[in-house]
């Protein structure tokens, strides 16, 4: 629930509103493949994804322990076959 009403931004707002219009096109023509455009379009700014996936295109955000979904630092053990 955070994910829809948090992090609002200008052009998230600009493609609901892209969805809504389209949708509300498709009414009014009757074409159902707008409606699904408008669906999709519409969707994905209120869950706040793109075709990337969730946050797929979003760049590295820097944390105090180094950038965010980095590996940490991994111990190695030599094996004999």
């Amino acid at each position: 629930m955070d994910r829809i009403l948090k992090g609002w931004n200008f052009m998230r707002v600009v493609r609901l509103l892209i969805g809504l219009y389209a949708g509300w096109q498709s009414v009014v023509m009757h074409e159902w493949m707008l409606g699904l455009a408008g669906v999709f379009v519409a969707g994905t700014a209120l869950m706040n994804i793109g075709c990337c996936g969730v946050n797929g295109c979003q760049p590295m955000i820097k944390t105090k322990t180094g950038t965010a979904g980095s590996p940490k630092d991994v111990i190695y053990e030599e094996v004999d076959a």
